[in-house]
């Protein structure tokens, strides 16, 4: 047997024991045989995908079965979660199924979180029935139904309890905190998104899960689920792409090295690499585009599905007939690099 992941987690459930989300501190991908030797040796697991609620006794016989095996830092997260008061859960996932359960989604969202797996990469098909709505509070994670029961809690009790979003998904920074990255405002980027080192997401930028970026970009715009930014590319503020979730279909978008989407442009097609969408401009994969010439020529008329993935790339709209245009871009958008020494 081999396994896809393993993640040892502590989590919230509501009133009737149904899991709310849980937090994975460190989630593993393809762990080798001295992991799987010791949770074979401590626990149940049947050759299949499964989520087993862990008592302390377990945690306890796991730990020493990771010490056995020298695998320290497992271990050590499972003497650290014989302290908990809240319910602590092992999820192996034996294949890449799409998830079943709220551990199960939670724990694949780590990964891609944790910069172990692309977009597109991890099966999370069905994942939004999976996940619960939630209220993400100063407490923590509630049950909506369980919500004003204990906002009336916080008032008898002096206090006020402050709900930041009532969201199937919480903002990334509360479980995982990748290095060298700046986000100016953290709500704004869902658990499960990829944020590659390097990158810097002003406050208007927006990153949903199983999205995201490779290395070195500026986010000043929407990057909508699947959609995949590659180093040294640039988001104008406002700028907007087309994901799987709503109006893409089944297009994945990604956009190439070195690439600008200007302030209030829109992309719905694949971008190779050093092109740019002028500002204000929307191009959807049925847009008609004129083909120009290095004299500016009109050599010809396309959609622009027939452009995607194409590299050194300039769509504009001309000002005077109002009509797309394509032409071959050689200057490489360079960003600055003072921006992004720091992080």
């Amino acid at each position: 047997m081999t396994l896809y992941s393993f993640g040892l987690g502590i989590g919230t459930q509501n009133n009737n024991g149904e899991w709310l989300e849980v937090f994975y501190p460190k989630p593993l991908l393809n762990p080798g045989d001295t992991i799987l030797t010791a949770i074979q040796s401590a626990l149940e697991i049947q050759g299949k995908n499964q989520v087993i609620t862990l008592t302390t006794e377990q945690l306890d016989t796991l730990a020493a079965a990771f010490a056995a095996s020298g695998e320290t830092a497992q271990s050590e997260i499972a003497r650290q979660f014989q302290q908990s008061t809240r319910p602590v859960v092992a999820t192996v996932l034996v294949s890449d199924d799409a998830p079943t359960s709220v551990p199960e989604g939670y724990l694949k969202l780590h990964l891609l979180s944790h910069r172990l797996v692309k977009p597109n990469t991890t099966n999370l098909t069905g994942l939004f029935g999976v996940l619960r709505n939630v209220a993400w509070t100063s407490e923590g994670a509630i049950d909506i139904g369980e919500l004003p029961a204990r906002q009336l809690q916080a008032r008898l009790a002096g206090s006020t309890l402050s709900v930041d979003s009532v969201d199937k998904f919480p903002k990334m920074v509360d479980y995982v905190a990748p290095t060298g990255v700046r986000i100016a405002d953290t709500a704004r980027v869902r658990l499960g998104a990829y944020i590659g080192e390097g990158t810097t997401i002003m406050h208007e930028g927006f990153v949903n899960f199983n999205a995201g970026t490779e290395g070195t970009s500026m986010v000043e715009g929407r990057i909508s689920q699947g959609v995949f930014v590659k180093s040294g590319s640039d988001l104008g503020g406002g700028s907007s792409t087309m994901g799987t979730l709503s109006g893409g279909g089944n297009i994945i978008i990604t956009i190439g090295n070195q690439c600008l989407l200007g302030a209030n442009s829109g992309l719905g097609i694949p971008l190779g690499d050093r092109c740019t969408v002028e500002a204000g401009l929307y191009i959807t994969a049925g847009t008609k585009v004129s083909l120009l010439d290095d004299q500016n020529q009109l050599v010809g008329q396309t959609k622009a599905r027939e452009l995607a993935g194409k590299d050194d790339l300039l769509f504009r709209r001309n000002s005077a007939t109002g009509a797309v245009e394509c032409l071959t871009n050689k200057s490489a958008v360079e960003l600055n690099e003072a921006l992004h020494v720091s992080n």
